[in-house]
């Protein structure tokens, strides 16, 4: 959620607007059913306002461009997380992230802002093989540069994946019951997760999520997903990032997201189960129980030693 301490912006305002036109003609080929809904289409955002969100903007540091050359894998799990936070990353790998067959795990990460050393990151890449990083600050107000990374780097990198994730790393995730929800889901324009269909801009300027009325003029979000964790078809990623160039920035990455639905025209899904009557993607902290934890998808926000504990 997030958005100054950028930097590495010294690029022309004309490779954006390459981006643009590149973006626009890829969803002229995919046909009608992937263009933008007429009724919410916004003008495009100026190319010297879009650049903050460009991915021409920024360059890379760390990447695997090779992960999905030689595979397509049904899930890839998208994980933002600070450059020092090692702990949190080899947690995720023992857990839910660990190598599978049907799903790949990968960090995404900008620039320490004074910490982990850059040479103990790349040794950690060059062991792992999981680690994208691009030269922007890696702060909470970046989040919204992070997401459009990520999804840039889907629709680039890995086209013939199925589903994604971006989840946070102090997530419980029960991959043993999402890759079965996911194989009855749709394949094409569908994302699902804890659905917000009441939000609202904070316009205190003490607020964590304040946004002033030139960021974002309306008095209410569209539908969206928690930023804790979602999941949805891969091919909004490259559809996403299209839009990214219509919806000027916000510092809100999951409402930014919502924004970006909305002109695509793209609804938020429900995943709840009805025996018991629960929402699958539970954004609240719960006491370990083994379970309720059996019938969730998502549970949010542990430390890494408590996700290995639960894992076993």
């Amino acid at each position: 959620m997030r958005v100054r301490g950028w930097r590495g912006l010294g690029k022309v305002a004309a490779a954006a607007a390459v981006l643009v036109l590149g973006l626009q003609a890829l969803f002229s080929a995919l046909g009608p059913g992937h263009r933008p809904s007429q009724s919410r289409r916004a003008g495009a955002v100026p190319a010297e306002d879009y650049r903050i969100l460009s991915p021409d903007t920024y360059r890379y540091l760390l990447n695997q461009p090779a992960a999905c050359r030689t595979r397509s894998p049904f899930l890839v799990l998208l994980v933002p997380v600070a450059p020092g936070e090692k702990e949190a990353r080899d947690g995720v790998r023992r857990t839910w992230g660990a190598a599978d067959e049907e799903r790949l795990t990968l960090f995404f990460v900008g620039l320490s802002e004074g910490g982990q050393p850059q040479r103990l990151l790349e040794e950690e890449a060059r062991a792992h093989a999981d680690i994208i990083q691009m030269d922007f600050q890696d702060t909470y107000q970046n989040l919204t540069i992070k997401t459009m990374m990520m999804m840039n780097w889907l629709a680039v990198h890995c086209p013939r994946a199925s589903y994604a994730m971006k989840v946070d790393a102090d997530i419980f995730v029960n991959v043993f019951l999402l890759v079965p929800h996911l194989r009855s889901s749709p394949r094409r324009g569908f994302i699902t997760g804890s659905v917000i269909t009441d939000g609202v801009p904070r316009r205190n300027r003490s607020s964590k999520w304040f946004v002033s009325t030139q960021q974002y003029p309306e008095d209410a979000f569209p539908w969206y997903v928690s930023g804790a964790g979602y999941v949805f078809s891969a091919d909004l990623a490259a559809r996403i990032s299209w839009a990214s160039t219509h919806v000027p920035m916000i510092p809100l990455e999951d409402v930014y997201v919502g924004l970006c639905l909305r002109v695509l025209g793209v609804r938020p899904a429900y995943s709840r189960s009805f025996i018991p009557f629960r929402n699958l993607f539970e954004v609240r902290h719960l006491q370990y129980d083994r379970c309720t934890f059996a019938d969730l998808i998502l549970v949010n926000r542990f430390k890494p030693s408590e996700l290995v504990d639960i894992w076993q």
